[in-house]
């Protein structure tokens, strides 16, 4: 029998590695986002996992991505500046081999659609969903949370978590808030996101991270353990926080965004 692995990190859900495939707990959602893998690799997007089936006491089986994953704390790789490119450059590839998907498919999904539907959006996409080769970003895993939106909403969530845009004294954060800011520039020049973008981005992070809170609340009210906890430990007190931050600060971080900066 291929040797069992409790895969670190894992979020909501309990992922185990059986030789060379990952199996993770199916859910409603998951017709939609195996079709979606389907098609990334239909149109010859191979840095997300192929999809093997499902059992029949409820997991998928997905192919395993050779690497590391960008689980708490970082390591200096991690949190390097090529890791921060390399992220934005696959997003990008990533959104770009969604588009016709997003227009085709647009039920089924945990989350709702968003307007304008753009792309199919990660919706979880940071560092602890990517699987990293040294200092560059090669693969995304968890793809629970996709779902039809705008680009700016899911560039926001993944500015959010890489730059990051947290006050440094946060037990997940780093770097000043000048430093923040230019990191979240190189994000937004690697992935390509236009002026009206950058414009309003900082107001897309705070509304980002107040949806996170609602949702988390919303789960929680609906029976989810997993956020019940989340909200039990004070996951969402840093949301706001850090939602707060960004506010108080956003005059270093639309500097930085804005033309020259």
């Amino acid at each position: 029998m291929p040797e069992r692995e409790v895969l670190a990190g894992g979020g909501v859900n309990e992922v185990v590695r059986v030789g060379a495939t990952v199996r993770r707990p199916a859910g409603p959602w998951s017709p939609a986002v195996h079709g979606l893998l389907a098609h990334l690799r239909a149109r010859g997007f191979t840095a997300s996992p192929a999809v093997r089936g499902t059992t029949g006491d409820g997991f998928e089986i997905l192919d395993f991505l050779p690497g590391e994953v960008g689980n708490y704390p970082f390591t200096p790789e991690v949190a390097s500046g090529r890791a921060l490119e390399s992220a934005a450059e696959l997003l990008r590839a990533y959104h770009d081999a969604t588009v016709e998907h997003a227009r085709d498919v647009t039920d089924g999904w945990m989350l709702p659609a968003r307007e304008p539907v753009e792309v199919i959006c990660h919706g979880d996409y940071a560092p602890y969903n990517c699987v990293h080769d040294g200092d560059r970003v090669v693969g995304i895993i968890d793809f629970d949370t996709a779902h039809p939106g705008p680009r700016l909403w899911d560039v926001a969530y993944a500015v959010y978590r890489w730059a990051p845009v947290t006050a440094p004294a946060s037990p997940v954060g780093f770097g000043t808030t000048a430093e923040q800011a230019r990191r979240a520039r190189l994000f937004c020049d690697r992935y390509g996101l236009d002026a009206a973008g950058r414009g309003v981005l900082v107001d897309a992070v705070i509304a980002r991270l107040h949806a996170l809170v609602d949702f988390m609340r919303a789960q929680a009210a609906a029976g989810n353990a997993a956020f019940a906890g989340h909200l039990a430990d004070g996951h969402h007190l840093q949301y706001l926080a850090d939602a707060a931050y960004l506010d108080e600060r956003r005059a270093v971080f639309d500097r930085a965004l804005g033309p020259g900066g």
